[in-house]
């Protein structure tokens, strides 16, 4: 048994979690790669390596022939007196194995052979690597940064390297070596010199993978985010929806006392954001995405995929948000493009009146509105639209 060579197969096996056949192969192609350069030619050349003990064979095909004279070509061929010496058995045309001693080579050749089976090592290494973060694409990775590459930064994944690119990083977010962050594997490519891991902070789906592996009730299906809004660095929109009654799909998101968000906006170094319930009527939906404000009243076009949302005149700035963030976030989060009017701005649109939408709508103690069902009204017309007919 072969010991050293077993032991070394074991440990690359171990380390590189590269399969012993594939080393095994890589052996047999160096020998017959030393041969070739130490005989010119390894047509004939067969190497047989035990898998179990690791021992190896390395032999010649040769053809016997009658005297020496009759040998044209001795790396084929071989004399009956000298084929004796190997086999007292051997005939004139039997093809004989003429073992190859590889002790015998010379230092090129064997130095050819060490290359061949380095280079397939690092190949399959690199393909190892490569299938481990494939496999990881559209997922969330731990990875410590290393250093400022430009303006880009360069991380450990653990087994590989990934770049996270300037348009891929969160305006204000600066790191510092060895600093632990959490990031999304956009895209995974595989080059001849290895893998290029490409990470994202600002992706959408960071903070949606986040939240899966916050929240249990994600992970295993009882609470589904059906869709998603972000800003990166600034907010966040989540729509959630519950498929068991019994369970809050909103509560499990935030969780005891905000601790499962917390985590989540501590990771994204104080990122906001916002859980809102999804609703299958438009209206409602478009109510809860424009949360924290309170709506009057929604008119919804499911068809041209708009809405004109009325809220009350102290509530306005609140709903559009700062710069219109919260009414950008919530067209993004719904799919509808929606115009927001004050119910003073509502009330001096032209043919719009004002009792005919409120009937729709029940009035609690607190003099707020909320709405039974969206309403199609095509009376909510700007000025605009009144110019053009």
């Amino acid at each position: 048994m072969n010991k050293e060579l077993k032991e070394a197969l074991d440990i690359l096996e171990k380390e590189k979690e590269i399969s012993k056949e594939t080393l095994f192969e890589a052996i047999e192609n160096s020998l017959i790669t030393a041969c070739k350069n130490h005989f010119g030619k390894s047509d004939n050349i067969k190497v047989e390596i035990d898998r179990d003990t690791c021992d190896f064979l390395c032999y010649a095909e040769k053809e016997v022939v009658e005297t020496a004279e009759d040998v044209e070509d001795s790396c084929l061929q071989i004399s009956l007196e000298d084929a004796q010496a190997v086999s007292k058995k051997a005939k004139v045309g039997d093809i004989l194995h003429v073992e190859v001693k590889s002790k015998e080579f010379g230092r090129i050749a064997t130095q050819n052979a060490k290359n061949v089976i380095l280079q397939k090592i690092r190949e399959e290494e690199r393909s190892v690597i490569y299938n481990q973060y494939y496999e990881k694409e559209k997922d969330v990775v731990t990875g410590i940064v290393q250093r400022y590459v430009g303006r880009n930064i360069s991380l450990n994944l653990g087994k590989a390297d990934a770049m996270l690119n300037e348009n891929e990083q969160v305006k204000g977010e600066i790191f510092r070596p060895t600093e632990r962050i959490k990031v999304y594997i956009l895209e995974v490519k595989n080059t001849p010199k290895g893998p290029r891991i490409l990470v994202s902070r600002t992706h959408p789906e960071l903070v949606k993978r986040l939240f899966e592996a916050e929240v249990t009730e994600i992970k295993d299906g009882t609470v589904e985010i059906k869709s998603i809004a972000r800003e990166a660095g600034s907010r966040t929109k989540l729509a959630v929806w519950s498929n068991n009654p019994n369970v809050d799909a909103v509560g499990a998101c935030v969780g005891m006392n905000g601790a499962r968000v917390n985590a989540i906006v501590e990771e994204l170094r104080g990122e906001k954001i916002d859980i809102v319930n999804w609703d299958e009527n438009p209206g409602n939906l478009i109510q809860n995405a424009l949360s924290p404000a309170k709506i009057v009243a929604v008119f919804a076009d499911p068809e041209e995929k708009t809405a004109k949302v009325v809220v009350p005149d102290y509530q306005l700035s609140l709903a559009i948000g700062k710069e219109g963030q919260n009414a950008r976030l919530a067209a993004r989060l719904t799919g509808y493009k929606i115009d927001i009017k004050s119910e003073t701005q509502a009330k001096d649109a032209p043919g719009f009146r004002y009792e005919d939408y409120m009937d729709d709508y029940e009035e609690y103690d607190d003099g707020e509105y909320v709405e039974d069902e969206y309403i199609e009204d095509e009376a909510f017309e700007t000025e605009e639209s009144e110019s053009e007919e």
